[in-house]
């Protein structure tokens, strides 16, 4: 499938898309792709919706900003300049992990462009509670942040998306193809500076877009053995005025790709209700 692209909020974008029907957002997280969502893009093809993966922003083949700019708020701006491109009907967003933070802050911003909100291995930011425990299981907020932090991972060959896929996903036991894709786009000039540029953007106030409530309707999915463990996402729920489902997932961070029939069997569900 090739890439076609899209400009929003000053960013030339590249994006996957499968069938027609109401649009389905599809937004990868770190260490991921957009290629990471074609099994899903599939399954939603076949059941009557227009599927579109966009590679976020820095992500090769997707232009760097020349903004630099990663903060959420800038994320969440992203995502509602897709929809507004891609024909401006509200849609049903569906992130994981960074993708998860940049729909909530584009839910929080405008949620008259949402149908629904699907977030997946990440609580709503506003109610996660910092403890030692969980400090601990994301250090790589850190590691990520630090001066050099790209070029020690082209150093040694990007092995580090290996070890933080295993990490965060105890459970799954992929093989090398699954990080093929992310780690031939962090090997293009700037791609890896823009992937730890998220983290770098971390470190300050809480974004606007996530201090909002969310008004739409919205489902989180949660994996057993993610480092994210259920009571954050218990804890979300005073974030939401609408409806909103936890649905828990076998597996850990990557549940969509760990375990993608029991996950697209989910999905489609929650969707189409």
């Amino acid at each position: 499938m090739e890439p076609q692209y899209l400009k929003a909020n000053g960013v030339d974008f590249a994006y996957l898309e499968k069938g027609d029907g109401p649009l389905v957002i599809l937004i990868h997280g770190f260490p991921d792709t957009a290629d990471s969502w074609l099994p899903t893009m599939d399954v939603l093809a076949d059941a009557g919706f227009r599927a579109v993966a966009p590679w976020t922003r820095g992500y090769h083949p997707t232009a760097i900003p020349t903004d630099a700019k990663y903060d959420g708020d800038t994320l969440g701006r992203d995502v509602l300049g897709w929809i507004d491109a891609l024909g401006g009907e509200p849609a049903i967003v569906v992130g994981h992990d960074w993708g998860a933070s940049a729909a909530y802050a584009a839910a929080g911003l405008s949620p008259e462009a949402f149908r629904q909100l699907i977030t997946v291995a990440i609580p709503h930011p506003a109610a996660v509670k910092p403890t030692p425990k969980l400090a601990w299981a994301v250090r790589h907020f850190v590691k990520l942040a630090l001066p050099g932090a790209a070029q020690r991972m082209r150093d040694s060959d990007f092995t580090y998306v290996d070890e933080l896929v295993r990490r965060w996903s105890p459970t799954w036991n992929p093989g090398p193809e699954e990080t093929r894709a992310v780690k031939e786009a962090f090997g293009h000039p700037g791609c890896a500076e823009a992937a730890v540029g998220y983290y770098k953007a971390l470190y300050g106030p809480l974004p606007k877009g996530h201090r909002k409530r969310v008004t739409v309707d919205a489902v989180a999915f949660c994996g057993r053995d993610d480092i994210m463990k259920r009571a954050n996402y218990d804890r979300a729920a005073r974030r939401y005025v609408a409806s909103y489902d936890i649905i828990e997932m076998p597996g850990g961070h990557f549940m969509h790709r760990e375990h993608p029939d029991a996950f697209h069997r989910e999905l489609l569900r929650v969707i189409k209700r």
